[in-house]
């Protein structure tokens, strides 16, 4: 008998509760708002995703750099940008865009440690053009707090130390020039490293939201330089004393005969995957 009533009990229990206070399907309509907006964004990704790949297509059919920029400019949407670090590889796209007066957005990052050479070419590219670059530079109150806690040569102590400076100096600069654009032009050429051996001519860059297109991908040393030669594109003089590659001063030296091209940079870490940040395999990897 007490089981009896108790059982009664707890039904009437059950039903006033289920009165007052009805089956919660607000929390199922909830997660059903929220499902057409994950949606539309998957869906937005994807679109963006193949957009990048037809276009990685289409520059694969061209092989004169001019036409490539040319096909960049007719089908990418929103600003276009292209960051130069005034090395060899930029230099070359820099002459294509001025050649077909792209409207590109041209920028620099100036890091407050580039060689001498550097903005000398910086200056005279301005001259040879007539276009002005703009210069990104860094928060200052970030280089002194990065500074006072590591050193003025601090990120020579340690990867975590280096990643930091080439964090403040240049990704984040970075991150702020390409806010809003809709695509972002690099001077990456495979055979500049192992790391970058199957760089796309255009990748979808889930980091910055963006596509990625390099428009030189698929270049030789060899076409470069003939490029550079025959359309006596201003070039940093510091490439005739061995440098490939040129960064920040205290992070690039000359390479010796039968390097890699990048093996002067930061030189005294491991060979494997040496890169600061601005051409991170990340984003490949998120897209694929």
């Amino acid at each position: 008998m007490a089981f009896h009533v108790a059982f009664i009990s707890n039904m009437f229990t059950a039903e006033v509760m289920s009165m007052s206070n009805p089956d919660p399907k607000p929390r199922v309509q909830s997660r059903g708002r929220r499902r057409p907006a994950a949606r539309a964004e998957a869906s937005a990704r994807a679109h963006d995703a193949a957009q990048a790949m037809w276009l990685d297509g289409r520059l694969a059919a061209i092989s004169d750099l001019e036409d490539r920029i040319a096909e960049v400019v007719r089908e990418a949407t929103g600003r276009i940008a292209f960051s130069t670090s005034l090395g060899r590889e930029d230099q070359a796209i820099l002459n294509a865009l001025a050649s077909i007066g792209a409207p590109v957005d041209v920028f620099t990052l100036d890091t407050g440690r580039h060689y001498p050479e550097t903005l000398e070419t910086l200056n005279e590219s301005e001259l040879r053009y007539g276009h002005k670059i703009r210069i990104v530079a860094p928060e200052a109150a970030e280089l002194e707090a990065l500074v006072a806690r590591d050193g003025i040569m601090g990120f020579r102590l340690s990867i975590e130390n280096r990643k930091a400076c080439c964090e403040a100096r240049k990704v984040r600069p970075l991150r702020r020039a390409l806010a809003g654009a809709g695509s972002w032009i690099t001077g990456l050429r495979r055979e500049q490293s192992a790391g970058r051996a199957s760089v796309p001519f255009a990748e979808w860059d889930e980091e910055h939201r963006l596509i990625k297109i390099s428009p030189i991908a698929d270049w030789s040393p060899e076409r470069l330089d003939s490029y550079l030669a025959s359309n006596r594109v201003p070039v940093n003089p510091l490439h005739a004393r061995g440098f490939p590659s040129i960064g920040c001063q205290p992070c690039t030296r000359a390479t010796g005969p039968g390097e890699d091209s990048r093996a002067g940079r930061w030189w005294w870490e491991n060979e494997e995957g040496k890169e600061c940040g601005l051409h991170s395999p990340r984003a490949r990897e998120a897209a694929a």
